[in-house]
C-alpha cells in the first residue's frame, strides 16, 4: 500500500527570515546601528566586504512580500525583530519609527491570514550595548527583559507566538569563540560566559511573559545537529557526546532538566566558570514549545587538534553536501525529533529553519528558476517530519529557510537559501520551483508527498511552476 503523507488540518506551513538578513536600511526612522552593521563595515570581517544595507530591501517592500506569502499559501510567517529599531540604544528611550515598521508588518500579515511568529533577537545585538559588554555583561538578562517588554506590549495583542532567541549555540561559538560571526572575538573563557548570559536573558524574558499576562504562547529556537560517531572506538564515542552536549544539549539541558550537560567542564576546562550553576533558577523557566532549526547532522571523531571540543566531521563520501559543506541527510531529522521527545518529553516542536543553498541557474527566459536539488532536498526533509509525526511527536509546524535568497552574514551574498530568488541587481522577486513545490504541498496537506520527488518538467505540469510566477 502506498505511504500517505496527510498533515494535520491545523498544521502551520510557514517560512521564516531574519532582520539583518532581509531588511535593509538599519539606520532608517531612528534605529541605532547594530554589531553586524558594525561588523559587515569592518575590513575582511565579510566576503566580498558585502553588507546588510540594503539586503533585500524588505523595509520599503514587506507589503509585496506579504502578498507574495499569500501567493504561494502559506499560513505563518517566521521574522525577527530588530533590537536596536525598537530601541536605539538598547535600552531607553523607545523609538516610535522602528515599532511603526513591526505594527504594519503584523498587520498586514493578519490581513492575509498569515500567522505572525517573532523571534526577539537573531545575532543582531544593538552596537551601544556590545560597546557595555554585550553577552558578557549580566546586566544584559535585565536588558533583555526590558526590551522583551517593550515587544510585547506594542505587538503581543496581535502577536501570540514569540520566540526569544534564535540559535544561541551560534552566537557564542561563532561570535565569541571562533571570531567567524560578530562581535568577532576569539576567546574560550569568553564563549560560556556569553551562553550563560544569552540564557539567562531567555529566562528573564520568558518570565515577564508570564509576569504580563500576554496572551500567547512564548519559546525558545535552537540549532540542532545529530551527532553520529564515526566508529564504535571508546575516543570517538567520548568525542561524540562531548559535540551533542556543546551544540545540542549546553541549551536544552538548563531549560528542560535544570542542569548543565556534565561534558562541558571536560571541554571548557578552567574557563568552565564556576558559579554556572547559579543561572539555572532563571533559565529553567516553563517554556510553551521549543523551535528547532535543522540543517544537517555531524558524523564524529576524536581529533584533539579540535579545540575546544576535541571533536572532529568525518565527510561522508558518496552522500550529497550543500554549497555549505552540510550533509543532507533526511533521516537524521526524524531521529532527531524522536530524540527530543524521548529525553525532554512532549513539548510542543516546530521545525522553525530548515533548507540549504545550492547553486541555482540564473533565470531563464521564461521567467522560471529551476532549483531541483532544493525541490528534493524539501521532499525528503517533509517526509521526515511526517514519519516523526507518524511516531508520536507532538510536531506542529515547519518554516522553511529560508523566504527569499538574503544577506548570508559573513558569507555575504554567495549563497542562496532562498525558495523565492531574489536578483541582487534589481531586488526583483521570482519563486523558484521549490517554492511552487512547497505551495503544492501545503494546499495539499502534504499528499503530494507521496508522489516521487517531482522534476521541473512535471512541476510545470501540474501547474506548480507557471511561466510567469513572480507575485
Amino acid at each position: 500500500m502506498r505511504e500517505t503523507f496527510r498533515f494535520p488540518d491545523h498544521f502551520l506551513w510557514g517560512a521564516a527570515t531574519s532582520a539583518y538578513q532581509i531588511e535593509g536600511h538599519p539606520h532608517a526612522d531612528g534605529a541605532g546601528p547594530s554589531i553586524w552593521h558594525r561588523f559587515a563595515n569592518s575590513p575582511g570581517r565579510t566576503m566580498n566586504a558585502e553588507s546588510g544595507v540594503i539586503a533585500c530591501d524588505h523595509y520599503t517592500r514587506w507589503a509585496d512580500d506579504v502578498a507574495l506569502m499569500s501567493q504561494l499559501g502559506l499560513n505563518a510567517y517566521r521574522f525577527s525583530i530588530s533590537w536596536s529599531r525598537i530601541l536605539p540604544t538598547g535600552v531607553g528611550a523607545k523609538n516610535p519609527g522602528g515599532i511603526a515598521f513591526y505594527d504594519r508588518l503584523v498587520d498586514g500579515l493578519l490581513a492575509r491570514n498569515i500567522t505572525p511568529n517573532a523571534t526577539l533577537f537573531h545575532w543582531d545585538l544593538p552596537a551601544a550595548l556590545d560597546d557595555r559588554g554585550g553577552w558578557l555583561n549580566p546586566d544584559i538578562a535585565d536588558w533583555f527583559a526590558d526590551y522583551a517588554r517593550v515587544c510585547f506590549d506594542a505587538l503581543g495583542d496581535r502577536v501570540k507566538m514569540w520566540a526569544t532567541l534564535n540559535e544561541p549555540w551560534v552566537v557564542t561559538d561563532g561570535g565569541y569563540l571562533h571570531g567567524a560571526l560578530a562581535p568577532g572575538h576569539r576567546n574560550l573563557f569568553e564563549a560560556p560566559l556569553a551562553s550563560i548570559n544569552l540564557m539567562r536573558a531567555h529566562g528573564a524574558a520568558v518570565k515577564v511573559y508570564r509576569a504580563g499576562g500576554y496572551d500567547g504562547r512564548i519559546g525558545l529556537v535552537v540549532n540542532l545537529e545529530p551527532k553520529d560517531a564515526a566508529t564504535d572506538h571508546p575516543d570517538d564515542l567520548e568525542a561524540t557526546r562531548r559535540a551533542d552536549a556543546y551544540m545540542n544539549r549546553q541549551y536544552l539541558d538548563p531549560v528542560f532538566k535544570k542542569q548543565w550537560p556534565a561534558e562541558l567542564r571536560d571541554v571548557f576546562g578552567e574557563a568552565w566558570p564556576a558559579h554556572a550553576d547559579d543561572a539555572l533558577d532563571l533559565i529553567a523557566q516553563p517554556i510553551d514549545f521549543l523551535g528547532i532549526n535543522y540543517y544537517t547532522r555531524s558524523v564524529t571523531k576524536n581529533d584533539d587538534s579540535a579545540l575546544p571540543v576535541r571533536a572532529g566531521v568525518v565527510r561522508q563520501p558518496s552522500h550529497t553536501y550543500t554549497e555549505t559543506g552540510w550533509e543532507v541527510h533526511p533521516d537524521s531529522l526524524t531521529k532527531l525529533l524522536l530524540s527530543v521527545k524521548a529525553q525532554y518529553g512532549d513539548i510542543p516542536l516546530y521545525i522553525t529553519e530548515n533548507g540549504a543553498a545550492f547553486y541555482d541557474a540564473p533565470k531563464a527566459h521564461d521567467g522560471r528558476v529551476e532549483d531541483p536539488l532544493r525541490v528534493r532536498y524539501l521532499h525528503a526533509h517533509l517526509r521526515a517530519i511526517h514519519h516523526a509525526i507518524a511516531a508520536g511527536v507532538d510536531l506542529r509546524g515547519y518554516f522553511a529557510w529560508s523566504l527569499l535568497d538574503n544577506y548570508e552574514w559573513s558569507l555575504g551574498f554567495s549563497k542562496r537559501f532562498g525558495i523565492v530568488h531574489v536578483d541582487y541587481d534589481t531586488l526583483e522577486r521570482t519563486p523558484k520551483a521549490s517554492a511552487h513545490f512547497y505551495s503544492g504541498v501545503i494546499r495539499s496537506h502534504g499528499e503530494v508527498l507521496a508522489e516521487p520527488v517531482p522534476t521541473a518538467g512535471s512541476l510545470l505540469d501540474a501547474g506548480l511552476v507557471t511561466a510567469s510566477p513572480g507575485a
